[in-house]
């Protein structure tokens, strides 16, 4: 579980989100990341008994910055409103896939995959599921996966309209090689965060979310 501290710095933050705000209070940002940091190394702790990938990785290195970059963007605000980490085998840049925890008041969620790899990697997972597809379906549509994650993430701005060339419109796999990244995401509300079944859920989450990973990094290693 996450303390309600950290959500309430992360609610406070985002009401202002400026320098001179957050510099008086950077022991409570302090604070708030060293919960979170300690919260995702117990969980790369204890997921390291079955994902042997992830053993050595220390949490410190997983958590993204919170400062913002702004040079390409519209929206100047200097921080982000949200403390994130990816517990990626490798390494955050390693480009493999990974588990991936995100906590934000009102839209904190655990899950994992590849998020828009570039296109020499994206076109190995799609001959990958359109090639092992019956392995690929029995994963993303096993019991379990579907009470935990309702099935791979499809919202709208990461499918293709068409089936990519070069592979076969009319391929059981269709619908998935359409799609510009794979990833599953489970979703917690805040008193979810901070209640204690938060820890053993979020496991849950990873061990499911463990076969998928491994079947999409046997494609991004070929």
């Amino acid at each position: 579980m996450l303390q309600s501290s950290t959500l309430k710095f992360l609610k406070d933050l985002k009401k202002n989100n400026n320098k001179p705000w957050f510099d008086k209070h950077r022991e409570n940002y302090e604070n708030a990341k060293e919960d979170f940091c300690g919260f995702v190394q117990k969980l790369i702790d204890h997921h390291a008994k079955m994902d042997s990938g992830i053993s050595s990785l220390v949490a410190s290195q997983c958590v993204f910055r919170i400062n913002r970059d702004v040079r390409f963007s519209k929206d100047k605000s200097p921080y982000k409103t949200n403390f994130g980490a990816s517990i990626t085998r490798g390494g955050k840049k390693s480009g493999l896939a990974g588990y991936y925890v995100h906590c934000e008041p009102g839209e904190s969620f655990i899950g994992g995959g590849v998020w828009m790899p570039m296109p020499p990697a994206l076109k190995k997972l799609r001959q990958e599921i359109d090639y092992d597809f019956d392995e690929f379906s029995k994963l993303t549509e096993s019991k379990k996966f579907k009470a935990v994650y309702g099935g791979m993430y499809q919202e709208e701005g990461i499918k293709l309209s068409k089936v990519p060339q070069g592979f076969d419109k009319e391929s059981p796999a269709a619908e998935y090689l359409k799609m510009k990244s794979y990833i599953a995401l489970k979703s917690f509300n805040d008193a979810e965060v901070t209640s204690q079944k938060m820890f053993r859920q979020s496991i849950e989450a990873m061990e499911t979310l463990y076969p998928l990973l491994n079947f999409l990094n046997r494609a991004l290693k070929e």
